[in-house]
């Protein structure tokens, strides 16, 4: 669970200091619904993983695929919405929102890599 924590939070202390640091014409100001949208989309990619390590990890690769799947369609979806609903600076607010989905991304593949690590322990 740390695993979907802890970039939500490095990613809310970024989002909070930046302003104060004179940096807030690189943080977009519908940034706070992205960090949420992720934070969401990490809880539920957690959640379906777990779903897939039960039962001896055998149906983890299907979970977890299925996970990436719905994480990307969730996320055009957003994107889909955000720009219907006129969002300004539409060109920042999508580059941002790639710059956090491949900050995310990032984090979960670290969490997967320990996962199947477990895996590669086991003697056949």
């Amino acid at each position: 669970m740390w695993r979907t924590l802890l970039p939500v939070l490095l990613v809310g202390i970024v989002f909070f200091l930046a302003p104060r640091l004179g940096l807030q014409a690189w943080i977009h100001p519908d940034s706070w619904d992205m960090l949420a949208f992720f934070a969401c989309l990490g809880f539920l990619n957690y959640r379906l993983v777990k779903w897939g390590l039960a039962d001896n990890g055998d149906k983890f690769v299907n979970f977890y695929l299925g996970s990436m799947v719905l994480r990307m369609i969730l996320s055009f979806v957003f994107l889909i919405v955000y720009f219907f609903l006129g969002t300004l600076a539409i060109k920042h607010f999508i580059l941002q929102f790639f710059v956090l989905y491949l900050f995310f991304t990032g984090f979960e593949i670290a969490g997967v890599y320990s996962n199947l690590r477990h895996f590669s322990e086991k003697k056949p």
